[in-house]
């Protein structure tokens, strides 16, 4: 990688960081479909709410609860920062994390400490992160195994992302032949590779065809919160794309559907429901329908990103703590005393 390439990696990470924190990149005229549906209220839960459980495992790794820290940065200072922040309040509170696309690190070496983590989250599950299109671009199973030792990582995600490439200046958009790509990869790793998406969504076809290719977990990443055509647009400079991006505002699949169509198709697969929660009660709801942990993303980054004070940190801390009070609360409003009793609830109603 050139001295220009190396520049021009920092900035579209600093760009994106930016962008998503100051600029309305919401998904628009589409919800995440959980709004559709409402849980039906037990008056008489035969609960102490102190003995709601949220814990759960994640490939064998104990977590407090089942949620997640979805991808998002990496590959700056000020991401490894965020990164670094994020990874000590899911240790805290028993979260697995998720990191950013990591081409970075394994272009360029000195980028390789903001994504690793490990430790500041010693006992979590941590997945490292690859965007598949680039085993169109040179990478392998080798480079993939390079990302795993970066992130001293549990589990790798291979990321979706072919609308964000499109609108992306400098995007890689040749998705030829990566489902075969994507099958080497999970016989060549020994440990889980999963797929997931960016923000529009996994159809039961594709999470299909990605369980038989040897995919051990699949993140919906559904539409209805951030939308990345609506992010590439304000750094684009090409009057073209930042014009159509506005007619792709409301593509996808909603969340809430993605993870119905996987789990119907595939009953025993691992799934995460991510993209666009805001909520513990969000979470319940994806867990309720068919997930197996809830993802949380852009909702995290202000208080991530807001420097390096105690203050900010103990913010932070307490935006997970309050996501898990929710969750734990809808569990004890439907008399559910587990997460195996959740994602049993015959109480998740469409309205």
């Amino acid at each position: 990688m050139t001295a220009d390439q190396q520049a021009a990696t920092a900035k579209r990470k600093g760009e994106h960081i930016r962008i998503c924190l100051q600029e309305q990149v919401n998904s628009v005229g589409i919800e995440t479909g959980l709004e559709r549906y409402r849980f039906k209220h037990n008056a008489l839960p035969e609960l102490s709410f102190h003995e709601v459980s949220l814990e759960t495992e994640w490939f064998g790794k104990r977590l407090g609860a089942p949620l997640l820290v979805s991808s998002m940065t990496g590959g700056t200072d000020e991401a490894g920062a965020i990164n670094r922040r994020l990874a000590v309040a899911a240790e805290a509170r028993g979260w697995a994390i998720g990191l950013g696309s990591m081409r970075a690190a394994i272009e360029q070496e000195k980028l390789a400490a903001s994504f690793s983590v490990r430790k500041d989250a010693p006992t979590v599950p941590v997945i490292a992160n690859i965007g598949a299109v680039q085993l169109n671009y040179g990478f392998g199973a080798d480079s993939c195994r390079r990302a795993v030792e970066i992130a001293e990582a549990d589990a790798l995600v291979l990321h979706l992302n072919s609308m964000q490439e499109i609108f992306q200046p400098e995007g890689d958009t040749d998705f030829r032949g990566l489902l075969s790509a994507i099958k080497q990869i999970c016989r060549s790793l020994d440990l889980p590779v999963g797929v997931k998406e960016v923000g529009w969504g996994i159809d039961a076809d594709t999470a299909a065809a990605l369980h038989e290719a040897g995919v051990a977990f699949i993140d919906a990443a559904g539409a209805g919160g951030t939308s990345w055509s609506q992010v590439e647009k304000f750094r684009s400079s090409d009057p073209l794309r930042r014009h159509a991006a506005e007619a792709f505002a409301d593509w996808g699949i909603p969340t809430a559907e993605s993870v119905i169509e996987i789990r119907e198709r595939l009953p025993n697969a691992k799934i995460i429901a991510s993209g666009g929660l805001r909520s513990g009660v969000d979470a319940a709801k994806a867990i309720a329908l068919g997930a197996d942990l809830a993802g949380y993303g852009r909702v995290l980054l202000p208080q991530a990103a807001n420097g390096n004070s105690l203050t900010s940190q103990e913010l932070l801390l307490q935006q997970f703590e309050r996501i898990e009070f929710e969750l734990r609360t809808a569990m004890f409003g439907i008399g559910a005393g587990t997460i195996t009793q959740l994602r049993q609830t015959k109480r998740l109603n469409r309205i």
